[in-house]
């Protein structure tokens, strides 16, 4: 079994018997590190340093956006603030599957919550503190980090390198070819 093979998300993990807020929320991140983990299978750093035009980010500068979404979702999660810039593996290889576990430990930890008000976004600055309700974390970083995933399966694309064939969004499985 190859390194990255033991990363989350090669599939999408059976969903919870009953439905709960955090059960959904969970689910949604599931949905998401499924999409970041094809997305970024297979990525060779040519790919990494596509750009459709000059004011466009690098798909690496996107995976390194998608990172610290991971981190902001993450620490809703475990009701932490978000105090300062997470340290960032230096390859592509450590950003890959710290993402990942990102939302794995979070999507762990939102299978448990009932209460997603207990889970806001609140950022600590030196101007002051901001604290918004998890209302945001949806509509801000989790969809955020979806959208940013669709852009990385294009720009993959456009590089001359598409996504791996077989993956299913719906069913959150990849055919064996």
């Amino acid at each position: 079994m190859a390194a990255q093979d033991t990363l989350p998300y090669y599939q999408i993990p059976d969903p919870p018997d009953q439905y709960s807020p955090g059960g959904v929320v969970s689910r949604m991140v599931d949905g998401l590190g499924f999409r970041y983990h094809w997305a970024t299978e297979g990525l060779t750093e040519d790919d990494l340093d596509y750009k459709p035009g000059e004011t466009n980010r690098t798909l690496r500068e996107t995976l390194d956006h998608i990172f610290g979404l991971s981190h902001v979702i993450l620490n809703a999660a475990l009701q932490k603030p978000n105090e300062t810039t997470p340290d960032r593996p230096e390859d592509f290889a450590g950003i890959r599957a710290a993402t990942l576990n990102n939302f794995k430990k979070a999507s762990t930890l939102f299978l448990q919550t009932q209460d997603l008000g207990d889970h806001p976004a609140v950022f600590k600055r030196a101007s002051g503190t901001s604290e918004l309700p998890f209302w945001n974390m949806i509509n801000g970083p989790i969809e955020d980090a979806v959208w940013h995933c669709g852009q990385v399966v294009s720009y993959r694309r456009a590089a001359g390198n598409p996504m791996p064939s077989g993956v299913s969004v719906f069913r959150g499985t990849k055919r064996n070819e």
